[in-house]
């Protein structure tokens, strides 16, 4: 049965991407998960996996076509099987009748029986039977996009209680309920009125047009730092053991394998969070969402910018697998061959400039995450151990957190048990 290849969600602000080069022709046979295209999003090139497996059947989407998230760009299927009625790429208007029916259905009056009433279960099998089509990029319900659509409200803005953050008619009704609230709250908020600065051009000056990574950053960047309230923490690490450690466990790996010290820093990093579940969350307005798994990101520097590889379940992950797969993922975002899984799911950041020589700095929050850790150089330094100065190799690490989460004296607490772990680094091994 012929299916759709869509444009895939690689971001949480991602809202479209470019086709930037097709790599199968139509009549090519195609596994699920084999390289169909390249894309770009604004944070990076990537490649698009093949949902399905099957023959290259028709492309819906011309190379340089800029395709929204959950857009049809390919079909998929048997050799010679009939598409006529997918040829439009509309999936959602493909759908049978009575798949459609509950959108198009008046909502019964509260005095009627609860039974005519469309419930949760209704509203999931509708939302699975219409396929992965998000309009506008959220994830909804046909009956939450009806009620949204009466009360003009803008799903962007609510937050989503379904699997996968999918949004229910519940969570249109309590963001509809809750607008008076936010009204006042907003009156009460003192007015920040932000006018951009004009920059003069001329002959000793030369301009170029902003990348969609730079343009992207930025945005996500004041976004952070106007709306969520940072504070930081800073914390000096004896360094000592680590490096020691390090050196034993790489003579015994093969080089793919070996492991840096941001390793055993992500490492730590994980395993300390366990202790913290709220620096492992994400503010949602009424709610605070607990993520179950953790995901430790790892900012990378790319060509005009920098991207966040995410390294999955990394605190039950071994030091050689996490060395391996950031290997593999920071070689791929280097070469503009990011995956979508590479980029996606990450729970927590780690932003180390080690390698560059810094004693400090501070880290800006990755939203939606609640913090970010800023890790500096292991350096050098004179040191006190039993009442005697020596030379000892110490590093200062900062965490950015947001205080909606989280209050300072938990994150201190935090960093004193990410200290703990690199400073007797044998507990990164059990």
């Amino acid at each position: 049965m012929a299916d759709y290849i869509v444009m895939p969600k690689l971001g949480f602000d991602m809202r479209e991407a470019e086709l930037v080069t097709w790599l199968k022709e139509v009549g090519d046979s195609i596994e699920k998960g084999e390289i169909v295209a390249e894309i770009e999003s604004d944070k990076a090139t990537l490649e698009l996996e093949a949902q399905s497996s099957g023959v290259l059947l028709k492309k819906l989407e011309k190379e340089g076509a800029m395709v929204t998230v959950g857009a049809n760009v390919a079909i998929v299927g048997e050799e010679g099987e009939d598409i006529s009625s997918m040829e439009d790429g509309a999936a959602a208007e493909e759908a049978p009748a009575e798949v459609e029916a509950p959108a198009e259905v008046e909502e019964p009056a509260e005095a009627e029986v609860a039974e005519e009433a469309p419930d949760e279960a209704e509203e999931e099998e509708a939302a699975e039977a219409v396929g992965e089509e998000y309009p506008g990029g959220v994830k909804a319900t046909p009956v939450a996009r009806r009620v949204a659509d009466e009360h003009d409200v803008d799903l962007k803005q609510v937050s989503g209680s379904g699997p996968g953050g999918r949004v229910r008619k519940a969570d249109v009704e309590a963001y509809i309920e809750g607008a008076p609230e936010r009204e006042e709250e907003a009156r009460r908020a003192p007015s920040i009125s932000v006018e951009r600065t004009t920059v003069p051009t001329g002959p000793d000056t030369r301009e170029e047009e902003t990348s969609r990574l730079r343009q992207a950053i930025g945005r996500r960047m004041v976004e952070s730092k106007t709306t969520v309230p940072h504070f930081y923490v800073t914390s000096t690490i004896d360094m000592e053991a680590v490096l020691k450690l390090r050196k034993q466990v790489n003579n015994t790996l093969p080089d793919e394998r070996k492991v840096t010290i941001n390793d055993m820093i992500v490492k730590a990093a994980a395993l300390a969070l366990r202790d913290f579940p709220n620096l492992n969350a994400s503010f949602a307005g009424e709610t605070i969402v607990y993520h179950e798994r953790i995901n430790v990101g790892t900012a990378v520097a790319i060509e005009g910018g920098l991207t966040t590889v995410v390294q999955k379940d990394t605190d039950t992950s071994t030091l050689s697998k996490i060395a391996a797969d950031n290997k593999e993922m920071i070689q791929r975002a280097r070469e503009g061959k990011v995956r979508p899984d590479d980029v996606q799911d990450g729970t927590f950041t780690v932003s180390n400039l080690g390698a560059f020589d810094v004693e400090n700095f501070i880290a800006i929050i990755n939203p939606p995450e609640a913090a970010i850790l800023a890790v500096g150089t292991a350096k050098q330094v004179p040191v006190v151990r039993d009442g005697e100065l020596t030379i000892g190799s110490q590093m200062k690490a900062t965490i950015s957190a947001d205080h909606r989460v989280t209050d300072g004296a938990e994150t201190a607490r935090y960093m004193q048990r990410f200290k703990e772990l690199l400073e007797e680094p044998m507990r990164l091994l059990v």
